[in-house]
């Protein structure tokens, strides 16, 4: 296990995810983000927030799926997560990678 050294030092796998998902904020979750130069906007947050629940509830996530949700169509989710939107969003929302993910 490493650690991502941020200002809130969480526990997560040699690919960056957290272990713990509980343990998310979204102090962390700025801080990753910064690590992809992303600057978060209340859509990010949304998407961010859908990913969340959705793990929560068990839901096996795929970029079909996030596009489906009412909250952002595929083409948004790559411009706002460019260079693999659900690797990198699952990472910011602080869940692990989903399996759909190579």
């Amino acid at each position: 296990m490493e650690t991502i050294v941020t200002a809130v030092e969480l526990q997560t796998n040699p690919e960056g995810y957290l272990v713990n998902y509980k343990e998310w904020t979204q102090e962390w979750a700025r801080e990753v983000a910064s690590t992809y130069q992303l600057e978060l906007t209340s859509k990010h947050w949304q998407v961010l927030e859908w990913l969340r629940a959705k793990h929560a509830e068990g839901v096996a996530l795929t970029i079909r799926k996030v596009g489906a949700s009412g909250i952002t169509d595929i083409k948004e989710f790559y411009q706002l997560f460019p260079g693999g939107p659900l690797k990198i969003s699952s990472k910011i929302a602080g869940i692990p990678k989903p399996v759909s993910c190579i």
